[in-house]
């Protein structure tokens, strides 16, 4: 039976548009999702002392990795129309990686030594994912991870962020402001009346920044070492199609216990956020509400494409609620067409000269992006914090307890907790705890749970959905036959 939804929508789930069609509307899933897919290398690259063109290698694998989990995602897991790509959840772990792989001022480690640790934790934290998935457990987590802990951890997500937003715009105010005022005047101004604004906002904002930084650089305002200047040395020296860099680009996975604890706080709000992707995704697709099964292949498969991200040489992925958001504004719900998306996807991945590209975007602009969007993220975080219900002390305890200490004890830490842990505790212990402690959403998460779930509190309280016990199990049967209909 149709569902309300479903008649408007131009191509459900399983409808396949005519193939010229459906690489168009491919392609303006790839340019919604490009925007942030290219934020975070162009953020973590520099941090890892790396150079135009290791960046550029760097944003190449983010794009094979997004396209490749993608197409699992798509056909095996959910099988819902969902782009994947990096997911911000765990941005102030691999800040805490970095920082402690390349400390500050120091030349000596060699660019790019953070990945094979980021790689290492993020393969591990994709062995739980899989086994929350398959097993059906997220049904059980969801009782445990209410909106009162969520909401704090992912505005802590934004929070931790704070560092990448006014420092790097400042290498050049006139551009990083332009680039927040293009984003603020598409986004919210002139896309109430045209639909390309609405759709490409942020990509728009790019390259008319980038444009005008081209413009200035071509009159000769912007001199040679301008931080304003676009940098397209990278771009002749790429390779046209990448042969060498493939597979395990940054070398082979190294493992450490502290990183890999502070990478799982990640991949718990990253499962949240999917959680509740899946659920739009399919409503706006006009087909209802996902069946338990679908998710559970769904956080399941989308461990599968973390793991392959340390093969490839990128980050952690997860769905994207940009592109989820595209469905609603097109009314195509095809998973073929994001099928057709994850092979453009992985085409721009093998191109080396894409990832040249974009690396040559100036900083001011990277900048001003990220102070448009890392306020956007804690936003998110208050946004799904006011499900439970403010309205109760207790709610509010928890949640501003949790939020402050995330803060309060990743300021410890930084600030001699580390040296007072190795003091008090043994080595591999004394790590962990450091690590945790470094990671304010790791923090939020821990004192959330436990005070939520010790301090009496209703569901309904706590905004928590009742989940049906016995649809949450996966049978073998299922897990064998993913791609039938759940």
């Amino acid at each position: 039976m149709s569902t309300p939804s479903s008649q408007q929508i131009l191509y459900g789930l399983d409808d396949r548009p005519p193939i010229g069609k459906a690489i168009v509307l491919a392609l303006q899933h790839v340019l919604t999702m490009f925007g942030s897919t290219v934020a975070v290398p162009l953020m973590l690259g520099p941090a890892m002392g790396m150079n135009t063109s290791q960046i550029a290698v760097l944003i190449s694998s983010v794009m094979l990795c997004s396209g490749v989990a993608t197409l699992i995602q798509s056909t095996f897991g959910s099988r819902l129309p969902i782009i994947q790509g990096v997911s911000f959840s765990f941005l102030a772990a691999f800040f805490m990686i970095i920082a402690a792989i390349h400390p500050e001022g120091d030349e000596t480690v060699a660019a790019g030594a953070a990945m094979p640790y980021i790689a290492g934790a993020v393969m591990i934290g994709a062995v739980l994912e899989m086994i929350v998935g398959f097993s059906g457990a997220m049904g059980y987590i969801r009782k445990v991870l209410s909106p009162v802990v969520v909401g704090p951890v992912i505005m802590l997500i934004g929070l931790a962020l704070y560092e990448a937003g006014a420092p790097i715009a400042s290498s050049h105010w006139p551009i990083a402001i332009l680039t927040i005022f293009l984003i603020a005047l598409f986004s919210f101004v002139l896309s109430r009346n045209r639909m390309i604004f609405r759709m490409f906002p942020m990509l728009l904002a790019i390259l008319g920044s980038v444009s005008v930084c081209g413009l200035l650089t071509w009159v000769g305002v912007f001199g040679p070492e301008h931080p304003a200047r676009p940098n397209l040395e990278a771009f002749h020296e790429a390779e046209w199609i990448r042969l060498t860099s493939v597979v395990f680009p940054w070398g082979l996975p190294k493992f450490d216990m502290g990183f890999i604890v502070a990478v799982m706080a990640g991949y718990l709000a990253s499962m949240i956020e999917s959680f509740g992707d899946y659920h739009a995704c399919k409503q706006m697709a006009g087909a209802g509400d996902p069946t338990a099964k679908e998710i559970s292949r769904g956080i399941g498969c989308e461990g599968i494409g973390c793991a392959l991200t340390g093969v490839f040489g990128g980050f952690s992925s997860t769905s994207y609620s940009e592109n989820v958001g595209l469905i609603g504004l097109t009314k195509v719900g095809s998973r073929f067409v994001v099928q057709i998306g994850a092979v453009i996807l992985i085409l721009l991945g093998l191109f080396g000269k894409f990832g040249a590209l974009a690396a040559a975007i100036p900083t001011p602009v990277v900048g001003g992006l990220y102070c448009a969007m890392f306020g956007l993220i804690s936003a998110v975080g208050i946004r799904q914090f006011a499900k439970a219900d403010l309205s109760s002390d207790r709610n509010l305890f928890v949640g501003g307890f949790a939020l402050f200490m995330g803060i309060s004890v990743q300021h410890y830490f930084k600030n001699g907790g580390v040296e007072a842990a190795q003091a008090t505790f043994p080595g591999g212990v004394s790590d962990v705890i450091s690590a945790i402690g470094q990671t304010g959403m790791a923090v939020a998460a821990i004192l959330g749970i436990a005070l939520d779930n010790f301090i009496p509190g209703t569901k309904a309280e706590r905004g928590i959905e009742e989940v049906d016990r016995e649809d949450c199990n996966l049978d073998s049967e299922k897990l064998v036959s993913v791609s039938g209909d759940a």
